[in-house]
């Protein structure tokens, strides 16, 4: 990201990655939205939907997983800031051949939660393959992106066709 002279901000004067300082920026409320969706056989679909996977309850592990993910972003991504999150909620939703996870984290600080949510999202995923790979080695994990943030200095911002 830049800064408002142009400066990479994760850059120090002699091209370093550093931690950007959060120290004198004021504490508001900010709150991001990340969705993505993993693909799968019709197999693997019903025996999510009907609670019969190998592993058991693959939703309800995968929510938590990705929940656990989130509140451990900034040990995860190096420049990451560890952030004390207010809440993360996690949902799915069926689609045609697919699931979709859509993760919101929000808390009152001095930097954002987009690599919290997108964190969460990620793991969410990579969980339901863990789970329902036994059934289907195929699965295929794509889109997980950005939805949505509001708060902080850059105001708000949503994705085309969000």
């Amino acid at each position: 990201m830049n800064d408002a002279t142009g400066r990479l901000t994760h850059l120090d004067s002699e091209g370093a990655a550093h931690m950007v300082d959060v120290g004198g920026k004021p504490a508001t409320a900010r709150r991001a939205v990340a969705s993505g969706r993993i693909t799968m056989s019709v197999q693997a679909l019903e025996a999510i939907r009907a609670g019969n996977a190998p592993k058991g309850d693959v939703l309800g592990t995968a929510r938590i997983a990705g929940i656990m993910a989130a509140k451990r972003t900034g040990e995860l991504i190096p420049l990451c800031h560890p952030l004390g999150l207010e809440a993360v909620n996690i949902d799915f939703a069926y689609e045609e051949g697919a699931i979709r996870a859509t993760a919101t984290a929000s808390l009152t600080g001095k930097t954002g939660v987009e690599m919290e949510a997108m964190t969460a999202v990620s793991v969410a995923l990579l969980t339901i393959y863990d789970m329902a790979k036994a059934i289907d080695k195929g699965m295929v994990i794509e889109g997980v992106r950005l939805i949505a943030k509001s708060g902080g200095k850059s105001g708000d911002w949503q994705a085309e066709g969000a």
